[in-house]
């Protein structure tokens, strides 16, 4: 069956692309409808073209399969510049998603009808690349360059509704779409329009470029290792000093370049791999769902406080449980100061900061949980409290209702067994702060029932979160490795180098912040609580707690925070306090290189991951990697510790943690058995099958 139809309507020539459901742009289809239009723009007969769809999306895009591989002709940009040549007026009939290649048609063609389910957006930034078909000289002259590099950027669609008001579509049409665009091309053909992308100057307009100017270097700030916004701001800064057909070529040769980009090549991975995480072995698609209409949060602490927003974000009326009034007042203030801090950033309006908090009400004690369909318990990480709050539980929730813990350690499977019905129960494990991080750990515990896994997975993105199924076991996935890294931060303390040195190795890698940094900011606290409470010990940290540096809160922690200071600065005590810990403990201090800081930070991580995957707590690399991204700062354009250390070899990575266990004579630097048998095969994280069934 042809990929690409014509037929002639009251003197349009109808196209459509039949390839559901995405109708992506593979050879057979970018072949078609260059030879529709051309049929077309020959027949004495049509005055007009319509390019449409069938199916609920216009066109979802490239074929990117063809990525990295010779393009069958003919390429896309060769087909959007035909649309360029033909002398009759073209219209887009745009009924549902038409993203990056797919608007890149779409903007090639003299008119855009859209359909109010339509969605528009080149979100080729999420793939590591920029938009490779005209799409960074076309939109810019159509609606600004400002607007046009901020959606490229961002790479969310847009609605049809704000395609509109944007200028990037000529009308939303409320009923038949098709006629709509039919009368559009006949009104165009009628007075001898055809209003093409690439002749219009709406950047050239008073302010443009400095609007452009100033929303490139803010995407460079948020983003500077990130070589596809590098690539975006120049493709579009040409729209203002080059001709057309340079900018295209520009454009083609950053795309082509980017196509190579191993950081690139990082962020495309990340991307398939975030999809992947939907597919959960042993649970079918088919799986029925339990109804999520009310929710109940349990604690209003920070955690607390963060889910309950969550859910009210997303529409759910959600019922936040304290054990006193005094702490449920403050814990409601803390929800309302989050949307007051969104309103006066400018985020988010003043009725829709009512209309959110209307959805939030307060009570005390567990009875308020009778009418919620799921409730999420984020009380103090005691495993008593929680097994008592869901021996309550069990009496008070109604039938069916899924009980969560957001516990980030402890044993789900212990917390079911204090309820009868142990197959409602699993772990949400969000990540502080809980309405702005994105990852969200679904633990299933043994018992946990397909129906509660299945319902949670798409509550999650409800939520907006990126859920990832992860097995039991303390600290999951991701605190787990997380633990590890710790360990060795805190070793390297030890041997001889300085917290400002790690946090910079570490920053250098990528991370937004360096551990020692994040522990000031999260409180040292919190840690030493957990320490103490498994007899665990660490010297560097405990002497710090035992000292009263409890992080920024406290006004000095690994560093110092002069008069509130949001950013630390060296110690003169701190450091004196490691070599005092050096000497007690033995160990000769000595300088240590940024190269082995990161070493000993991440592949330890890795070496865990690995044993992580042969238990089953994660079903695939990709997994793990999307779970770091996500939920702890690790740089998208290195793809995850996985992936990481794919590239980097997994040989390399086994010689390096077996000298720094020979080094050391420390057990838990011992390579995971997969590690081994990957690296003495030659082959990676990417090549392997699963665990043994």
């Amino acid at each position: 069956m042809d990929k690409v139809r014509s037929r002639i309507e009251d003197d349009v020539a109808v196209v459509s692309i039949a390839s559901p459901p995405v109708n992506a742009l593979d050879a057979e289809v970018r072949a078609g409808l260059a030879e529709a239009v051309r049929r077309a723009d020959a027949d004495p007969v049509v005055r007009a073209i319509v390019i449409a769809a069938e199916g609920r999306t216009f066109i979802a895009g490239a074929d990117i399969s063809e990525f990295g591989k010779p393009s069958a002709p003919p390429s896309l940009p060769e087909v959007i510049d035909a649309l360029d040549s033909v002398g009759k007026p073209i219209v887009a009939a745009i009924g549902g998603a038409a993203l990056g290649g797919g608007l890149e048609v779409a903007l090639g063609c003299h008119a855009r009808i859209a359909g109010p389910a339509a969605k528009l957006g080149l979100p080729e930034v999420k793939l590591g690349l920029i938009p490779g078909a005209g799409g960074t000289q076309r939109l810019p002259r159509l609606i600004g360059a400002a607007p046009a590099f901020k959606m490229m950027a961002d790479g969310a669609p847009a609605s049809a509704a704000q395609a509109r008001q944007l200028g990037i579509v000529d009308a939303v049409a409320e009923g038949d779409l098709l006629a709509a665009a039919k009368a559009k091309a006949l009104e165009l053909a009628g007075s001898g329009t055809r209003r093409r992308s690439r002749d219009l100057d709406r950047q050239q307009q008073p302010g443009g470029r400095e609007a452009f100017e100033q929303a490139a270097a803010e995407a460079l700030k948020r983003s500077p290792d990130l070589p596809n916004i590098a690539a975006l701001a120049e493709a579009v800064r040409a729209t203002f000093t080059e001709t057309f057909e340079a900018g295209l070529a520009l454009e083609r040769a950053r795309f082509i370049a980017l196509v190579a980009d191993d950081r690139s090549k990082a962020l495309r991975y990340a991307f398939f791999a975030e999809r992947e995480t939907a597919r959960v072995p042993g649970l079918a698609k088919d799986t029925p769902r339990r109804p999520v209409h009310r929710a109940a949060v349990i604690g209003a602490g920070t955690m607390g406080a963060g889910i309950a927003v969550c859910f009210a974000n997303a529409g759910i009326p959600v019922t936040v449980i304290e054990t006193t009034d005094e702490l449920l007042a403050r814990g409601l203030d803390r929800i309302a100061g989050t949307y007051a801090a969104s309103v006066k950033r400018g985020s988010l309006s003043a009725e829709e900061q009512d209309r959110r908090m209307a959805l939030v009400t307060g009570q005390v004690g567990l009875e308020a949980a009778a009418d919620a369909d799921v409730v999420v318990e984020a009380a103090f990480e005691d495993m008593e409290l929680k097994r008592q709050i869901f021996g309550t539980l069990e009496r008070v929730a109604k039938p069916g209702a899924i009980l969560a813990t957001n516990t980030s350690y402890l044993d789900v499977d212990q917390i079911a067994a204090s309820t009868g019905r142990p197959g409602d129960v699993l772990g949400l494990h969000f990540f502080s702060p809980a309405n702005v991080m994105r990852l969200l750990e679904v633990v299933r515990g043994k018992a946990t029932a397909p129906e509660v896994l299945a319902t949670a997975l798409d509550l999650g993105k409800r939520l907006g979160k990126v859920p990832v199924v992860v097995g039991v076991c303390r600290g999951f996935v991701g605190n787990r490795m997380l633990a590890r890294r710790t360990q060795e931060a805190e070793r390297l303390l030890i041997e001889g180098a300085l917290p400002h040195e790690v946090d910079a190795a570490l920053t250098g890698f990528g991370f937004r912040m360096g551990p020692f940094a994040v522990s000031d900011l999260a409180g040292l606290d919190i840690a030493w609580r957990n320490r103490k409470s498994l007899g665990q010990t660490a010297p560097v940290a405990d002497a710090l707690c035992e000292a009263g540096r409890l992080g920024q809160k406290a006004g000095r922690g690994y560093y110092l925070y002069p008069e509130g200071a949001r950013g630390g600065v060296r110690d003169p005590e701190v450091e004196a306090l490691l070599q005092q810990v050096s000497a007690r403990l033995g160990v000769a201090r000595r300088p240590i290189p940024a190269e082995e800081i990161v070493e000993r930070l991440v592949y330890p991580m890795v070496n865990e991951g690995a044993r992580i995957l042969e238990e089953g707590i994660a079903a695939r690399p990709g997994d793990i990697d999307v779970i770091w991204i996500n939920g702890y700062g690790w740089p998208a354009w290195r793809g995850g510790p996985m992936h990481y250390a794919d590239q980097v070899g997994l040989k390399t990575v086994a010689a390096r943690l077996d000298a720094f266990a020979a080094a050391r004579g420390e057990p838990a630097l011992a390579l995971a058995p997969l590690l081994r048998r990957l690296a003495e095969a030659g082959q990676g994280f990417a090549d392997w099958a699963g665990p043994a069934r």
